[in-house]
């Protein structure tokens, strides 16, 4: 609470972005269609070179567990898969989360997609099992899918609270991975989960407006308000009227 001068105001909230300008949001659609479309065609390409050449780039640049050397692998490591099978699953997930990720702003999407490819990564590289390797967009996946629930909390968007809610509502079974499975690098999906959370909070939206009381707005602003003049007639009748006559002679 704040004390204004014997009144008391209630601390500034931000307020709930309920107008949103279909316009932009179509545009911000159709940026990450051609972003996500652009993404599956390098991963798919990469895919290619992958397969014809027996995998060994998912195991030159996969993600080797504790190996100082193979540290930079989780920068790589999301690129690279180890079967069809495994592009296949990670391809509609990948597009769907990645879409409604990269809608609000292709700047954003970037910064979101370095956190949860670092996170996911690293926690791959803490505690997956020395002699493995781990590779795929799984973790991305999650990371989108992790930023996507919170987004519209900490950004004070209704919509994109309702759009996180439906997705985890609708791919509330992709929550089975979470758990230790054999074969499956849940460890990164449970860092892309906690980065793209992170991420919602790290990149949320600050030029928020703030709800104001009236009448408040200088001191919810932290500015001093201008400091009141005296009317020109209690001046004219004050004890220093000939000097303010002077002075006004003089033009100032």
């Amino acid at each position: 609470m704040n004390d204004t001068g014997g009144h008391r105001t209630a601390p500034a909230h931000r307020r709930w972005d309920l107008r949103d300008d279909p316009a932009q949001i179509l545009a911000g659609a159709r940026r990450a269609l051609f972003i996500m479309v652009g993404v599956l065609a390098v991963l798919w390409l990469i895919q290619i070179v992958n397969c014809a050449d027996h995998y060994n780039l998912t195991f030159h640049y996969g993600i080797r567990g504790r190996d100082l050397a193979s540290l930079p692998d989780i920068i790589t490591a999301p690129f690279l898969h180890f079967s069809w099978a495994h592009i296949e699953g990670n391809s509609g997930p990948l597009f769907i989360f990645g879409f409604l990720a990269a809608y609000r702003g292709a700047a954003k999407f970037a910064w979101v997609t370095a956190l949860v490819v670092v996170t996911s990564g690293l926690a791959a590289w803490f505690t997956e099992s020395p002699g493995t390797v781990g590779a795929g967009a799984s973790g991305v996946v999650f990371g989108y899918f992790g930023y996507i629930m919170v987004r519209g909390f900490f950004d004070r968007h209704p919509i994109d609270m309702l759009v996180g809610a439906v997705m985890a509502l609708c791919f509330a079974y992709q929550f089975t991975v979470l758990l230790p499975h054999a074969g499956i690098g849940w460890q990164a999906h449970i860092g892309g989960l906690a980065g793209g959370v992170a991420a919602g909070w790290i990149f949320r939206d600050r030029k928020a407006a703030r709800a104001v009381p009236p009448g408040t707005a200088a001191a919810a602003a932290g500015t001093r308000p201008a400091r009141p003049v005296a009317p020109a007639a209690d001046l004219a009748a004050g004890p220093r009227a000939d000097l303010h006559k002077q002075l006004d002679d003089l033009g100032l």
